[in-house]
């Protein structure tokens, strides 16, 4: 059997409520009223002398109550019962359009906020309604914006792979000048595609750790001297402060993934003649790593949002990759139980990010 619905369920409600008033206002009425009718008479002097009168005025006065009464409770009753609908439909009106609302959004259309009814509780959940259209229009639009940027990120190492097995056929190449440059490019294209998977495990919280005693800094030093090169080809000093060994225990390669993510963005948005440090060093029971940069910096908003997936500080430099590795490197960091935040004074002012790890 199908239950009633809420309207239906809220005018029964209202509607019982009224009853219930009016029956109980029959009743104590129909108690109340002969008795204190006759007590009143005989506090008169009415009726001592004559108690057929009495009587014939008793009767006279509950006859006309019952009517008066019975009237009153079925006028009561209309009222109530129309009354209870109206109220039902007012106060249901808002989560209709709340409802219509997610329906919209279940189909994509993110566009039309729901307006904010008088109800404070109802005015909560519309903003709640409206909030998520937000994120998920702009969930959405980086979306679209990914895989503009995949194919962007794909395009050019297909381009020069392609340009060169076609030079290589045609005899313009040797197999010794294709190789190190079609190898460059394949390896862009691995490590588009890894982080593309990683994005995803890392959403379904799938990532697996191997963890073992290692050194934080050791893997710092690791990742600047593996990038160095890539610092000195863009004119940017990079320098690394890790005086001691820090212990911790963690996934060394998953760890090694995070920090290169971290000291590659510092590298993509810091411009030439700049600098980036990387400290390293223990305090409050925790293991730091701090990537500090002199490059473009971030704004409030930008900090609110950039642990985001897909999002890019700068949308219209393609330089900066596909907005995942942060998004990554804060997953990995978190799955070993630390975490990684962002700081900036401001826009062109640089930035810093802190990942701490419990120390071993």
């Amino acid at each position: 059997m199908r239950p009633p619905s809420l309207r239906a369920r809220l005018a029964a409600s209202y509607a019982t409520v009224a009853t219930t008033g009016a029956v109980t206002l029959l009743i104590a009425v129909r108690l109340l009223v002969p008795r204190l009718f006759d007590a009143r008479m005989r506090g008169a002097g009415h009726g001592g002398g004559n108690p057929a009168a009495a009587t014939s005025q008793h009767d006279a006065v509950v006859a006309a109550l019952n009517i008066a009464l019975v009237i009153a409770l079925a006028a009561s009753l209309a009222v109530g019962t129309l009354v209870a609908v109206l109220v039902a439909r007012r106060v249901l009106r808002p989560i209709d359009a709340l409802r219509a609302a997610t329906r919209r959004i279940a189909a994509g259309r993110y566009d039309t906020p729901v307006d904010a009814p008088a109800e404070r509780e109802l005015a909560a959940l519309a903003h709640d309604v409206n909030h998520l259209a937000a994120v998920l229009a702009q969930t959405e639009q980086r979306r679209a914006s990914l895989i503009g940027d995949v194919a962007h990120e794909m395009r050019t190492p297909l381009a020069t792979i392609t340009g060169y097995l076609e030079g290589f056929t045609d005899g313009i190449f040797t197999s010794d000048e294709m190789t190190a440059p079609v190898t460059t490019e394949l390896h862009r294209l691995h490590r588009l595609a890894r982080d593309l998977s990683d994005a995803s495990h890392a959403d379904e919280g799938q990532l697996h750790l191997e963890l073992a005693d290692t050194d934080l800094a050791g893997i710092a030093t690791e990742v600047v001297d593996r990038l160095r090169p890539q610092f000195a080809a863009n004119d940017i000093g990079v320098e690394l402060h890790a005086a001691a060994p820090t212990p911790i225990r963690a996934d060394r390669e998953r760890l090694v993934q995070a920090i290169t993510n971290l000291v590659g963005n510092a590298l993509a948005y810091t411009p030439a003649g700049g600098s980036v440090a990387v400290e390293v060093g223990a305090r409050d029971g925790q293991a730091h790593l701090v990537v500090t940069d002199t490059g473009r910096g971030l704004s409030a908003e930008q900090l609110d949002h950039v642990f985001e997936r897909f999002y890019r500080a700068d949308r219209h430099d393609h330089t900066t990759g596909t907005g995942i590795g942060l998004t990554i490197a804060r997953t990995i960091v978190r799955s070993h139980g630390g975490d990684l935040s962002a700081s900036s004074p401001g826009l062109g002012r640089g930035a810093r990010f802190d990942l701490a790890l419990p120390a071993a």
